[in-house]
């Protein structure tokens, strides 16, 4: 990483009405001291999950009314290009494919994932296509019924994988990307009442790692298309936990370092952060540490681009706490004090371009 890099952090929140209408906020990065200092807001309602396109100079945001889509400008800052319907009900995760012309939209509420075309210029298009996940019936209010958490592209652009929590599987679609089609082809399962959460692939597509909210662990998966089938097979589980943790928690965050060499997860209740090293040559994931965030519900955590520092969002402290990072001897230092944010939900780091600065 040079020394001319310059970062901004995107921290997408929830807003509550006649109080905080800034969903969006944006923070310059001091990566030599670990800390975030506040350059603006963006005026949104519950922008509870936000993506960058691949080429860097898009942002595209949930909303209570379906998505938006901004344009990163000087300094990092956010300019509003449109917004469209995702004829349903607020969604909960979105990503793009790896040409950054589709959206994939993931809907807890209505378990529904879907597609919507995207423009050169950013914007957001129509919807190509929308399938609803079917279930077992009303069991309970969460389990057994769809639930749409995370929607993730293979990266050879091939396959969208679909994380259902209330159905404990993850559906794989093959992806036609010339009229933005989805069609299954495939289902991952993880043991029952798990809820898998978050999916993220390595950095060379071979290995999908997937969190499991109620379980508290991390599946490990090859994958590999073979004949135009896609072909996952488990080789770990790892906890999120230590031996020793807190009852009722929750696993909750999902993130890579940018140099694809860790991996990060955060657990609720025990108010935890968990790292781990990724075996570069099998995938398989080891612990390095596993240590209190000093705050309540990490929704997510993040280390900092140049790994030695790490971010946690606090999501009922309504806290991002900052800490040095020592990987070498699996230590977390908390580092200056804690800042204020009202609900915060997911943080993204984005290097900015020569056309940014």
């Amino acid at each position: 990483m040079s020394r001319e890099d310059r970062y901004v952090a995107y921290v997408s929140t929830y807003t509550t009405a006649g109080k905080d209408n800034f969903g969006i906020r944006i923070y310059d990065v001091d990566m030599k001291n670990g800390r975030f200092s506040e350059k603006d807001q963006v005026e949104i309602t519950n922008s509870s999950y936000v993506t960058i396109s691949h080429n860097q100079k898009f942002l595209y945001s949930i909303t209570d009314f379906g998505v938006e889509s901004y344009r990163i400008i000087h300094g990092g800052d956010l300019e509003m290009i449109n917004h469209a319907s995702i004829n349903g009900m607020r969604g909960s995760y979105l990503s793009t494919d790896y040409t950054d012309r589709w959206l994939f939209v993931a809907g807890y509420h209505d378990g529904k994932v879907t597609v919507l075309r995207l423009r050169e210029d950013g914007s957001i298009g129509e919807i190509t296509d929308e399938v609803w996940h079917k279930g077992m019936g009303s069991i309970a209010e969460r389990n057994f019924r769809p639930h749409v958490q995370c929607v993730k592209m293979t990266r050879d652009n091939r396959y969208l994988c679909a994380a259902d929590l209330g159905m404990d599987h993850i559906n794989i679609y093959s992806f036609d990307a010339k009229n933005g089609k989805i069609r299954q082809v495939d289902i991952v399962h993880s043991d029952i009442e798990s809820a898998p959460r978050h999916v993220k692939f390595s950095l060379d597509g071979r290995f999908m790692y997937v969190v499991h909210e109620l379980k508290n662990y991390i599946d490990v998966y090859t994958y590999k298309d073979v004949n135009g089938e896609p072909e996952f097979e488990k080789i770990q589980t790892i906890s999120t936990l230590n031996e020793y943790h807190a009852s009722s928690s929750a696993a909750s965050a999902l993130n890579l370092s940018q140099d694809g060499r860790y991996l990060v997860s955060s657990n609720a209740g025990d108010n935890s952060v968990i790292l781990y090293h990724i075996d570069p040559g099998t995938g398989l994931l080891s612990k390095i540490l596993c240590l209190p965030i000093s705050g309540e519900y990490p929704k997510d955590a993040a280390l900092f681009p140049d790994n030695r520092h790490l971010v946690s969002l606090n999501h009922e402290s309504n806290t991002m706490t900052f800490f040095t990072v020592d990987l070498k001897r699996g230590l977390i230092v908390l580092n200056g004090r804690e800042m204020q944010v009202d609900q915060p939900n997911c943080v993204i780091f984005h290097k900015l371009t020569e056309d940014q600065l």
